[in-house]
């Protein structure tokens, strides 16, 4: 049984680097274009297995080569795919990451059938044998239904909303989980808006670090200056990180400084996805 189970997003990526983002009615030449499997959720569980934890995908892709290819991926790192659905009337979701060289990016996305999963996809089964659900970005009905189920079978929850926070009406699922994974616009905006005294808050400064809030309690990490060349993943490594490091009982500032080093592994090399190990993940503690 997989420890973690991640539920959310499989797409298919192409990244395209650009020397800038182009301005109204412009053009930009884009310097390199690399495709292969994305989506949060998917990034997520391929981390936890680069982290030796064994991880599995809720998810949903096409009938079609791309859906193919982004799930072969996964299989082939170690990640259960089984609980992956497969589309017979929509493709695989594509999504277009235009990365400049500061390493920030734009991002845009084709609809497709990456929301086509529902919690009565994941089996009681899968939930009786793990250790944590990690949900992120998917129809607000589904994430509630699921954090429902996980409560019912004794397995703590993380979310990760992500950029749509604002306008997908995730209160509900938003206000059921134990932990809640946010940058500071997201957190500004959850904050703002929903009552989050029960949960435990995991924030991300990206360069500024990463800090814990747990009620009046407070845990923060500085995290690591680097040449950052690509955000794309960052948050997702830093979730893997976290959660690797939880999972095998870390305390909240170790799993800190492991998050913080995975998601710095992420920002030094291009695309969504970063080979993590914790041979490098020491080496960047200095360990």
């Amino acid at each position: 049984m997989s420890r973690v189970i991640c539920a959310g997003h499989l797409n298919w990526d192409v990244t395209l680097r650009v020397d800038a983002l182009p301005d109204p009615d412009g053009e930009v030449a884009v310097d390199s274009r690399r495709c292969g499997g994305g989506g949060s959720a998917a990034n997520v569980a391929n981390g936890l297995a680069d982290l030796d934890v064994d991880s599995s995908l809720l998810g949903s892709v096409g009938d079609d080569e791309h859906g193919r290819t982004a799930r072969a991926e996964l299989a082939d790192n170690g990640v259960d795919v089984s609980h992956v659905v497969t589309s017979e009337e929509l493709e695989t979701s594509t999504k277009y990451i235009v990365v400049e060289p500061s390493g920030e990016v734009m991002v845009l996305g084709c609809p497709g059938a990456n929301e086509a999963f529902s919690a009565d996809d994941l089996p009681d089964a899968a939930l009786d044998g793990a250790d944590h659900l990690h949900m992120t970005s998917q129809r607000p009905e589904t994430a509630t239904r699921l954090a429902e189920r996980a409560a019912e079978h004794g397995v703590p929850v993380s979310f990760d909303p992500g950029r749509r926070i604002d306008d997908r009406g995730y209160g509900p699922a938003i206000t059921s989980v134990d932990y809640l994974f946010l940058n500071d616009r997201e957190a500004a905006l959850a904050l703002d808006a929903f009552d989050l005294t029960e949960q435990t808050l995991v924030l991300k400064h990206g360069p500024e670090g990463a800090e814990i809030r747990d009620g009046e309690r407070r845990e923060a990490h500085p995290g690591y200056p680097i040449d950052v060349v690509d955000t794309t993943g960052a948050g997702d490594a830093f979730a893997a990180g976290f959660l690797a490091a939880r999972v095998e009982g870390a305390d909240d500032q170790r799993a800190l400084a492991v998050a913080n080093a995975c998601g710095a592994l992420a920002s030094k090399a291009p695309g969504a996805r970063t080979s993590l190990t914790w041979d490098d993940v020491r080496a960047f503690l200095g360990e």
